[in-house]
């Protein structure tokens, strides 16, 4: 029987100011539990809540980001409910009037398995809200224990929350993985998922089709891209069966363990009214100027998708090219810093060595384009001898081997391991002459109507330049004396 997965996301996004939301606690990760918990986050009798406007500064710029509607005026109210490590029994968040509505974000969506191509998805976002933290249990602290850290209580968080419009595992995770790489790039949260800066709940929910919308069930606290597609994948087939077994979903809270691949209840799944929201009496209404917005503007960065586009008018790059180079903010600028050193003609050299050799290296010692150990001026430093014809390809290679091992100057390199190609126009006719005269019986063969016999040309010719004739030049010195 044909299935359709609805499934929707919310995403916790630690915004990254130094301070907590409502007070002016560290909100530095690492410290012993409890060294960070001040009594505003706490709530403690007779203390007062004091808004953070960078936390609101960071929700403007997400908005301003996907296109949303920023509300002049937004309230803080009180999500009431128990649990250990909320000890003052609700949160402060936003319900009816968030400060970022209604926007979108395009995402390109990898299929995870088949030969399907990618295609452009457009997902809906409902809302953008602001909230603080809670704390953390820490299982095992003790033997048959769980303690209570409550550094991370207060810490600013920006719920961002999707329509039900993904329809796959796959789209969820692209979709996630895209959220993930804009608030990077915006600056507004560092992404680092194993500290839980950027956490996921996914809703999951099946129906036949025709029919409405089904019971969902939340998968908490995802952090992990891969964990998340085991888990809406298992979750699907999990509710699938249930149904045709005569079985009856309920909505239900529910946790991935990825050790056995499989999810589990954790409680009844609450609704909006169970939390008994009110506006918080101690936080007036949030008023946000055109001015405030405009002055958030400033800073905003260019944004991939624009970059994108100049990418592909600018430079000519294509499409799977100009996403490559912007699926993070430290690539862009890795390339428009090697651009800038070589000029845009070579726009396309440039990007098919970042795209190639050296996101090929990254990902065997296992680092972010931001840990490279070539700086960007020695990337465009030796991408300018290939350019100029100083060097080969193959000699390239062996120059970025070098420099990703030993650091130093390319030019240095090259003349240390003698790279520098031959190009001077008489050295390589003589080349040429030797490997003709050598071979008198192929050149009568080429010149008798055997035109593939070229490439062994080349090949002998090179191979006695020691690889260092420059490609072009010889080619066409070989044209011409085979010509006769």
């Amino acid at each position: 029987m044909k299935w359709e997965i609805v499934i929707g996301l919310e995403v916790h996004t630690q915004l990254s100011t130094n301070t907590k939301i409502f007070s002016g606690a560290s909100t530095a990760f690492g410290a012993e539990p409890n060294t960070q918990a001040d009594a505003v986050s706490i709530a403690l009798p007779g203390v007062l809540p004091v808004l953070n406007k960078g936390a609101v500064e960071r929700a403007i710029k997400f908005g301003l980001a996907v296109g949303a509607h920023i509300a002049p005026r937004s309230v803080f109210a009180r999500k009431n409910y128990f649990y250990p490590d909320l000890p003052k029994g609700y949160q402060i968040s936003q319900m009816d009037l968030p400060v970022v509505g209604k926007g979108a974000l395009t995402i390109q969506v990898e299929p995870l398995s088949g030969n399907a191509k990618p295609y452009e998805k457009v997902v809906r976002i409902t809302r953008a809200h602001l909230e603080e933290d809670a704390g953390k249990s820490v299982h095992g602290a003790a033997q048959s224990m769980t303690g209570i850290d409550l550094n991370r209580a207060g810490t600013p968080l920006l719920e961002i929350v999707s329509e039900p419009d993904m329809s796959s595992a796959a789209e969820a995770v692209s979709y996630a993985k895209t959220l993930h790489s804009l608030v990077r790039w915006i600056g507004i949260c560092d992404g680092n998922m194993q500290e839980g800066s950027f956490r996921c709940d996914v809703n999951v929910s099946v129906r036949r089709p025709g029919e409405s919308l089904g019971t969902r069930r939340e998968i908490k606290n995802l952090n992990s891209f891969k964990f998340m597609q085991q888990a809406i994948d298992y979750e699907v087939q999990w509710q699938i069966d249930t149904i045709e077994n005569g079985g009856k979903v309920q909505q239900a809270t529910i946790l991935f363990n990825p050790d056995t691949g499989e999810t589990r209840s954790m409680r009844s799944k609450e609704d909006a009214h169970d939390y008994r929201y009110f506006p918080d009496p101690d936080l007036l209404p949030l008023d946000i100027s055109p001015a405030m917005i405009e002055a958030v503007h400033a800073t905003m960065p260019e944004l991939p998708i624009a970059k994108q586009a100049r990418y592909t008018d600018e430079f000519g790059l294509s499409a799977y090219d100009a996403s490559s180079l912007t699926s993070s903010r430290e690539m862009a600028e890795f390339f428009d810093a090697g651009v800038a050193m070589v000029g845009a003609a070579n726009a396309k050299l440039c990007a098919n060595w970042l795209i190639g050799e050296v996101s090929a290296q990254l990902n065997r010692d296992g680092l972010d384009i931001a840990q490279c150990p070539i700086s960007a001026a020695q990337f465009g430093a030796m991408l300018a001898r290939i350019a100029d014809g100083t060097i080969s390809n193959s000699g390239a290679k062996e120059v970025f081997r070098a420099l990703w091992s030993e650091g130093g100057d390319a030019d240095a390199i090259i003349e240390a391991k003698g790279l520098k190609q031959v190009s001077d126009s008489g050295a390589i006719e003589k080349i040429v002459d030797e490997v003709m005269a050598a071979n008198a019986d192929k050149v009568a063969e080429y010149r008798s109507g055997k035109d593939k016999l070229f490439g062994f040309f080349v090949g002998a010719a090179m191979k006695a330049s020691q690889g260092k004739a420059n490609p072009a030049q010889l080619n066409e010195v070989l044209k011409k004396k085979l010509a006769g």
